[in-house]
Formats: C-alpha cells, sequence, structure tokens
C-alpha cells in the first residue's frame, strides 16, 4: 500500500522584493499529524496555499501523493481535503445542504453523498444538527462543519489552516479532538497553527518556519530531546495542596533531578536527565499514599520555550 504523502521542493514565493518563502524542501509521509509552526508573517499560509494551487510558486513545486500540483492540479487534489482560512457557508443552507453542495462540485453521485455526508457528520461530531440551518450554529459548530467539507473526498491527504484560531476554549477543544480522531484513519494531517498547546496535543511531528526559512523538521520527541540540552520537563498535579518543602523532602537525593517550579499549590514542573528510565524513577518517588499524585504528564511549555529560543536566533 502506497502511503499517503506532500512533498515540495525549492518552493519560492517573492511578493515584490518581500520574500515569503525561502527555498523550502519538505518530505511528509504516512497516516499522522504534522504541525506547521511559525510567528505570523513567517510563510505558513502561503505555503498551504501553494500545496493547493490557489496561489503560484515563483519557483519550485509541490507534490501530493507524488502528483505535481502545479502540472496535474486536478489529479493532485483528488486525493486532499483543505481548509484554509475559513470560508463563509450560506447560512440559509443546512449542514446537509452545504455539504451536497461540495460533494456535486466533487461529481460525487447522489449515492454516494447519501452514504459518505452522514458518516461525515458524525466524524465531527455534527449529526445531530445535520438539518439546521447554518444560520443558527456557533463559530465553533460552523469550524466544525468547514473541516465535514474538507472531508468530503475521504481525502488521504488533509491540509488545515490553524483550524482553531478564533475560537473559544471550548470550540478549540472540539476542533482538537476531531483532529485527533482524523489520526485513526491512516490520514496525512498537514495543520499550521501558532497555538503550542493544540500542536503538542494532537501533533506526532512539527515542522518551524520563520522569514520562510525551514529552521527544523521532526518528530516532537526528537525535537524537545535535540533543543532542550538533554532535559525533559513533567507536570506533576496532586489531589491537595502540596508544599515546597514536601516535595523536596520526596525527591531528596535524586541525582536525576535538574530542578523543580511550583505552578500552584497542587502542581509541580519537574526538570530531569535520564529520559524514560529518569521519568520512571520519578513517578515511583511521587507515587504513594502522602502526596496522592493525581497526573504525570509532559510539560506544554517544552515546546514553547523551543519556539521562542529557535525564533529569536532567526530574528
Amino acid at each position: 500500500m502506497t502511503l499517503p504523502s506532500i512533498e515540495v521542493h525549492g518552493l519560492t514565493k517573492r511578493f515584490g522584493s518581500f520574500t515569503a518563502l525561502d527555498k523550502l524542501d519538505l518530505k511528509l509521509e504516512g497516516g499522522k499529524c504534522v504541525g506547521f509552526l511559525g510567528p505570523n508573517g513567517a510563510g505558513k499560509t502561503t505555503t498551504l496555499k501553494m500545496l493547493t494551487d490557489m496561489i503560484f510558486p515563483t519557483e519550485g513545486e509541490c507534490f501530493l501523493n507524488g502528483i505535481s500540483v502545479q502540472r496535474e492540479r486536478k489529479r493532485a487534489m483528488e486525493s486532499a481535503g483543505v481548509l484554509i482560512e475559513s470560508p463563509e457557508i450560506y447560512p440559509s443552507l443546512t449542514a446537509t445542504q452545504a455539504l451536497r453542495m461540495v460533494a456535486e462540485l466533487r461529481n460525487m453521485s447522489r449515492e454516494e453523498q447519501n452514504a459518505r455526508i452522514p458518516a461525515i457528520l458524525e466524524e465531527v461530531k455534527m449529526a445531530d444538527w445535520a438539518d439546521q440551518k447554518v444560520g443558527k450554529y456557533s463559530k465553533g459548530m460552523k469550524q466544525r462543519l468547514n473541516i465535514a467539507a474538507a472531508l468530503v473526498p475521504d481525502p488521504e491527504i488533509v491540509i488545515l489552516d490553524e483550524p482553531a484560531t478564533g475560537l473559544d476554549p471550548r470550540g478549540m477543544a472540539e476542533v482538537r479532538s476531531i483532529v485527533r480522531d482524523l489520526k485513526k484513519h491512516d490520514r496525512l494531517i498537514f495543520m499550521s497553527s501558532h497555538i503550542l498547546a493544540e500542536v503538542t496535543d494532537v501533533c506526532d511531528e512539527v515542522a518551524l518556519i520563520n522569514h520562510g526559512k525551514l529552521l527544523f523538521y521532526d518528530t516532537l520527541d526528537n525535537v524537545t530531546a535535540r533543543f532542550s540540552s538533554g532535559q525533559s520537563s513533567m507536570d506533576a498535579s496532586f489531589a491537595h495542596p502540596v508544599s515546597e518543602e514536601t516535595l523536596r523532602g520526596k525527591l531528596d537525593g535524586n541525582p536525576d533531578l535538574v530542578k523543580y517550579e511550583q505552578l500552584d499549590p497542587r502542581r509541580f514542573r519537574l526538570s530531569f536527565k535520564g529520559g524514560l528510565p529518569a521519568q520512571g524513577r520519578l513517578l515511583r518517588q511521587l507515587s504513594g499514599e502522602e502526596l496522592e499524585l493525581v497526573s504525570f504528564q509532559e510539560s506544554k511549555s517544552v515546546l514553547e520555550e523551543i519556539y521562542l529560543s529557535q525564533i529569536e536566533k532567526g530574528d
């Protein structure tokens, strides 16, 4: 079975004297979610628009499943579902009607539509709203329907441009849940974002660009190991408030511990060296009835620290 793939070779885009993207080379392959990170103006949306032939590159070429987007647009895009920015949906249409319109543009038969549309609405958790007009939807519901529209052709490749931007916390959580579920179908998801917690939560790999240049592309684990001086960071949460003195006494003598920071009365951030074996030793020390540990998970601040340090180096 051929794995879904996205490739760009020497991708460059200039607007007059301004270079928005500068000789980008990137190859993504397999069923996974890749986060595309970078500050505003870094070139993320420009890249996605060239990947989907919305704008033309000054130089270079894009390939979806090995097919050139610039030379065989229709055939290349057959395997892709795309959400760039946030298109508006006619408020007088129901969710089913809106998806039928997209399906007809994709030349899907009515029989295919009848089978596919209910399945998509289930996938984005909108089945109960299938016959309600879009004008009654919240912003988060509209965004879920936009994602549904991208899924109409049952794509192998899904390209999302900051899908949770502008949503309230509940809407953001719903979108993250949908993206996590998309990975279960062996799809290749390429998602731009500047919400680092979102990337940490749903992505397997991350690519960072700044000023149109790729700074790195790797798995989250490798990025953390490469740029965090060999240190890892875990957040420990307890059922009841724990004092620094109590925690210090519990971890006294641990050679792996570099430092700890109290985040609030019930949470601490622990930085340590030694990888998974050291993580296991810390967990054993924190377990037990005295402290009542309720969660022990990788700190979401690690990617933020790496992101900021790499962006500052490039500025």
